[in-house]
């Protein structure tokens, strides 16, 4: 009776540990992506297919087998862009809920000096 029980702690304590890594995952993925779309908003009409990259290789290089079927879509509100990721953790468990993280910021622009 006892051993079926500590089996599924013990799946639970894994699967704990592979969801929040794979949200740690695709939070500094969104936040690089944003960074990148923050940079290059203003001057590259590119920036959303640049921030998406920049979000993808996070992924590869952090976590690729511990963030399920990543979607990365870049998003732009008015002064604002930035990066949204959503994504899975593998599952031992039922009931796991998607990861949806979303990073964003004010565009990044020059405002020369009026000398005022």
């Amino acid at each position: 009776m006892l051993t079926p029980l500590l089996v599924l702690v013990l799946f639970a304590v894994v699967q704990f540990g592979m969801y929040f890594f794979a949200r740690q995952v695709a939070t500094s993925a969104a936040q690089a992506g944003a960074r990148t779309a923050r940079a290059e908003a203003d001057s590259n009409a590119g920036w959303s297919a640049d921030a998406v990259a920049r979000a993808q290789q996070q992924i590869s290089g952090l976590g690729s087998r511990m963030v399920v079927d990543p979607s990365v879509t870049a998003i732009r509100d008015g002064e604002s862009v930035g990066v949204e990721v959503v994504a899975r953790s593998p599952k031992l468990l039922p009931f796991i809920p998607t990861i949806d993280v979303r990073s964003e910021g004010p565009i990044e622009r020059f405002v020369p000096d009026t000398g005022g």
